[in-house]
C-alpha cells in the first residue's frame, strides 16, 4: 500500500510572510519521519478568488476550473497540517475561503496545526479553526506546534531556527497524524 499523503497548507499569503519559512521547516520534519508522501500547498500559489461557485460545495457541481483543481488537490490528501498565523484573535480569510470551497474532500481526514504569532503563538486562531474543521468531519489531533514570538526565531536569511520543543512537537504531531490517517481511510468512500 502506498504511503498516505500529508498536505501542509500555508495559510498566509502576505508579502514577506513568516508562514513560508515555518512551513518549510515543518516540511523537512515531516519528510524525515517517512510516514507520508509530503506536499506543500501554498494558498498564495493556489490563489483562489473569494468563493464564486454557484452551487453549494456539498453537491460537488463545480463550474470553475480553479475549484476543480482545488478539489483534486484536497481529494488527494489523506491528512493535513494548516500552518496559520493569528490575525485579530482568529485565522485569516484566505484559509477560511479555501476550506469553504469544498466539502466532501475534507471528510474523515485528520488535521494538525502549526500556529505562530506573538505571545499567544496563534493558539486562538487554532481554537477557531477546530470549530470549522469538525463541522466538515475532519478530525483535529490534540498534538500541535505553537510558536510564540516567531520573529525571534528567524535568522538573517529569514529561515526558521527551531528549538527542541518545536522539533519534538512536530515529530509527535506527524506520528499521530499518520496513525489517524490510516484509521480514518476506511471511513471515506472510494474516490
Amino acid at each position: 500500500m502506498a504511503k498516505p499523503v500529508l498536505q501542509i497548507v500555508i495559510a498566509s499569503t502576505r508579502p514577506g510572510r513568516t508562514g513560508l519559512p515555518v512551513a518549510e521547516w515543518f516540511h523537512e520534519r515531516a519528510v524525515a519521519q517517512d510516514a507520508f508522501e509530503v506536499e506543500l500547498v501554498d494558498l498564495a500559489e493556489v490563489n483562489l478568488p473569494f468563493m464564486d461557485e454557484p452551487n453549494h460545495p456539498r453537491l460537488r457541481q463545480y463550474v470553475h476550473q480553479h475549484t476543480k483543481e482545488w478539489s483534486a488537490t484536497i481529494e488527494r490528501g489523506d491528512a493535513f497540517v494548516f500552518v496559520t498565523p493569528e490575525y485579530n484573535y482568529g485565522f485569516n480569510a484566505v484559509l477560511k475561503n479555501a476550506i469553504d470551497y469544498l466539502h466532501h474532500e475534507w471528510q474523515y481526514k485528520p488535521v494538525g496545526f502549526v500556529s505562530y504569532g506573538g505571545v499567544s503563538a496563534g493558539t486562538r486562531a487554532v481554537q477557531m479553526l477546530k470549530q470549522v474543521v469538525t463541522t466538515l468531519k475532519m478530525v483535529p489531533v490534540f498534538e500541535a506546534v505553537s510558536i510564540p514570538f516567531v520573529a525571534q526565531l528567524l535568522d538573517e536569511e529569514g529561515r526558521l531556527q527551531p528549538n527542541d520543543v518545536m522539533n519534538t512537537a512536530a515529530d509527535t504531531m506527524v506520528a499521530e497524524l499518520a496513525r489517524l490517517a490510516t484509521a480514518l481511510r476506511h471511513l471515506r468512500p472510494a474516490a
